[in-house]
């Protein structure tokens, strides 16, 4: 039994723009499968939506920390919520790459309530949204050059 997933890809575009994108709640909205649709919440840096799979209610606190590359996606409702899922974001430079690409990495941890078959159906949805989130991050990019 795996307890963390790790979902990674290239993209080609900057680190800092990548980390902007990947932290706005609308843009989040539109690539988290289980958190569609954003809209901010009553509280600073939480917004709510609903999963794709079944509608329920999706509550997710986003708390970037830039000096790291990190963000943190806190979710549950209030004074329940937990990290469960991160993404790391490299620059392409530390890793011998150009300065115009970048790695991302998003962990996410099972948590106990999670029978094997939801946990399975979270690893697949991640390696997807990182698929969805680099062809949108892209493209956006390419657009406003």
């Amino acid at each position: 039994m795996t307890n963390a997933h790790l979902a990674s890809v290239r993209l080609d575009v900057p680190a800092e723009h990548a980390f902007a994108a990947l932290s706005d709640g609308r843009r989040l909205g539109r690539w988290a499968l289980g958190s569609m649709d954003l809209e901010p919440a009553d509280e600073p840096g939480v917004w709510r939506g609903a999963s794709l799979f079944d509608g329920s209610d999706a509550v997710v606190e986003i708390r970037p920390h830039p000096a790291l590359g990190l963000i943190d996606f806190h979710l549950g409702p209030a004074g329940a919520r937990v990290p469960r899922v991160s993404i790391r974001v490299t620059p392409g430079p530390d890793w011998g790459l150009p300065p115009d690409c970048c790695l991302v990495a998003m962990t996410t941890w099972r948590a106990g309530w999670m029978d094997d078959d939801r946990w399975a159906r979270t690893r697949t949805t991640h390696e997807l949204e990182v698929l969805l989130f680099k062809a949108q991050i892209e493209t956006a990019w390419k657009a406003a050059r």
